[in-house]
């Protein structure tokens, strides 16, 4: 069975199946749902129905789909009045095959920030480099992230985002980000529907933040 993404970056590409991995694997246990290399649509193709029902059945068609999570940057959109309305079109769509919607607020790489000390000496970030006070309020984390690397270096999706995510802290990155706790949230809620036995779930190490879920 194999869980299929659709994402709007490069650099989720390669990072994305890591991420669940490591969600599923390191935290949780074996699983047979495997996760496929995501599929890649425009940003805009994903706050337009048509376009988001045409990826959502895209995934469907590709072999052993057995799950579909969607995963963009929602910007400057709230994922709380995005979400629910990208969500009710994909499932529609997906009909009875497991389907899960996630924006990332506002980034992908705002998760980095959620936890930036995990990643020092990675991919050239300063070994002191200190995350911001309120990481998710911050535009343009991919910039942000320049700043905590040597002068003239550029911070490059396709190359280091699939790096950053394989060292960073998702326990610390559950407790500070809301839009985190949601894709978690959603993982678990895949594997249950296609017929997984969870353990406690998210892992008990992270339980201090499900009061803010």
């Amino acid at each position: 069975m194999k869980l299929f993404s659709v994402v709007e970056g490069a650099g989720e590409v390669s990072a994305l199946p890591v991420l669940l991995r490591r969600l599923m694997h390191e935290h949780a246990g074996a699983f047979t749902l495997v996760p496929a290399e995501p599929l890649r649509r425009k940003q805009h193709e994903f706050f337009r129905e048509q376009a988001l029902r045409s990826a959502v059945r895209l995934a469907l068609v590709q072999p052993d789909c057995a799950a579909v999570l969607v995963l963009f940057d929602g910007e400057d959109e709230l994922p709380c009045s995005l979400g629910p309305r990208v969500s009710a079109w994909a499932k529609e769509e997906a009909g009875g095959v497991p389907c899960e919607v996630v924006v990332a607020y506002r980034e992908y790489e705002t998760w980095f920030l959620c936890a930036l000390e995990s990643l020092r000496g990675r991919c050239r970030i300063h070994p002191e480099a200190l995350g911001p006070a309120d990481p998710e309020l911050r535009r343009d984390a991919k910039g942000w992230l320049e700043t905590f690397m040597p002068r003239g270096a550029s911070y490059a999706p396709t190359q280091h985002q699939a790096a950053l995510t394989d060292a960073l802290d998702l326990a610390a990155v559950h407790q500070r980000s809301r839009s985190f706790r949601k894709l978690t949230k959603a993982v678990g809620e895949l594997l249950r529907q296609t017929g997984h036995a969870l353990p406690d779930w998210p892992p008990p190490g992270w339980a201090t933040s499900l009061a803010n879920s």
